[in-house]
């Protein structure tokens, strides 16, 4: 007889550092449980210790973090995660989050997802979300910080691929802004749906998650990809994830100290002139599931608080991840100077247990399919 039970859906999400894919990725997960759905997360960084993983998983959502490279080169390891979920929690929706400078992932993913394993799963349309303030400067609406040529590249192809282009973030930026960039955006790659929403406040999020269930993605050719250019681009981008625990004699204004090192780090950088893709902080303490996070997606934004802790703590964990277009050892050297700093500063300490700092590597592709 044939297997009549339903396909998983799975659903990929890019876009670029600091668009907000976390976010939005949480509300679409809560949504989907509030239908009743089993949901399955897989989240991507080029090394472990992500700030992505920790956040979701506080929700109380099954993750799966692949570290190492982005989808397009650990390819069987998103399957092997893919199938762990699988056996453990039987998700209805897959939503994958993959390398915020990653791009061509229709060629390395989606097509070869369709041709090896698509018995398995319904394949949505490929999302890439931006954020419209870094969109409007990319695109020559505005003007303001951004970053260089190279990766700027990686930016736009991430956009020319995309099937669904989510403006997200709408109340940072007036009615009139946001018309003139979807206009924008539409005349440059109109190939795209696009789609408006703010993660931060729900608002959008229904009608795109209905999009990306219902609609068949469309049947057509890998674009082109100098990956050269690409790797140039992404060897221009300096990575650091670190994790490191607190420790006080007396209880600490955790939300406070986190913004502070946010701000310490901004700060430090722009005096460098190293402009910031995505810096995101949390802190949690060692009982309980109380968790602080801290976001900054840009040198000339500010830093904010999108989760609080609603008690001073003692004894915690941090995890760091920043994304700069800057020297992997600057960004070492400024991170553990302002740490030691911020935490002298509220009478505690921090304990280093992870800290790496790196440029990513040449992307090498598991798979890559013209089309399917």
């Amino acid at each position: 007889m044939p297997d009549l039970t339903p396909k998983a859906h799975y659903l990929m999400i890019g876009g670029f550092l600091g668009a907000g894919k976390t976010t939005a990725i949480l509300k679409l997960a809560e949504q989907l449980r509030d239908r009743g759905l089993r949901v399955g997360l897989i989240t991507n960084d080029q090394s472990h210790g992500l700030v992505d993983t920790a956040l979701l998983g506080s929700h109380g959502f099954a993750v799966e973090e692949i570290t190492g490279g982005c989808f397009c080169c650990r390819f069987n390891s998103l399957v092997d995660a893919a199938e762990k979920l699988s056996t453990e929690t039987r998700p209805d929706v897959f939503i994958a989050e993959p390398v915020g400078s990653c791009t061509d992932l229709k060629a390395t993913v989606d097509y070869p997802l369709r041709r090896l394993y698509g018995d398995d799963f319904a394949i949505a349309p490929l999302t890439v979300m931006v954020d419209p303030i870094r969109a409007a400067r990319i695109l020559g609406l505005e003007t303001g910080k951004s970053f260089s040529k190279k990766v700027v590249y990686i930016y736009r192809k991430q956009l020319e691929e995309a099937e669904i282009i989510v403006v997200n973030k709408t109340d940072l930026v007036s009615p009139e802004q946001l018309e003139r960039l979807t206009a924008e955006i539409q005349v440059q790659f109109p190939a795209a749906q696009i789609v408006t929403a703010s993660a931060r406040d729900g608002t959008g999020i229904t009608p795109w998650l209905q999009l990306m269930l219902d609609a068949s993605p469309k049947m057509r050719g890998s674009m082109q990809v100098d990956y050269e250019l690409y790797a140039e681009g992404e060897a221009l981008l300096g990575w650091l994830n670190c994790t490191a625990q607190l420790s006080s004699d007396e209880a600490v204004d955790g939300n406070a100290l986190l913004v502070s090192i946010a701000e310490r780090i901004q700060n430090a950088l722009a005096v460098e002139q190293v402009e910031v893709a995505h810096l995101k902080l949390t802190l949690s303490p060692d009982e309980g599931n109380d968790l602080a996070v801290a976001n900054l997606t840009r040198s000339d934004g500010r830093p904010e608080l999108s989760h609080s802790l609603q008690e001073p703590l003692e004894t915690g964990e941090l995890i760091l991840n920043l994304r700069a277009e800057g020297d992997p050892e600057l960004l070492r050297a400024r991170v553990s100077e302002i740490l030691q700093t911020v935490a002298m500063e509220y009478g505690a300490r921090f304990e280093v247990e992870h800290l790496e700092a790196f440029r990513p590597g040449k992307p090498t592709p598991t798979h890559r399919l013209a089309g399917v």
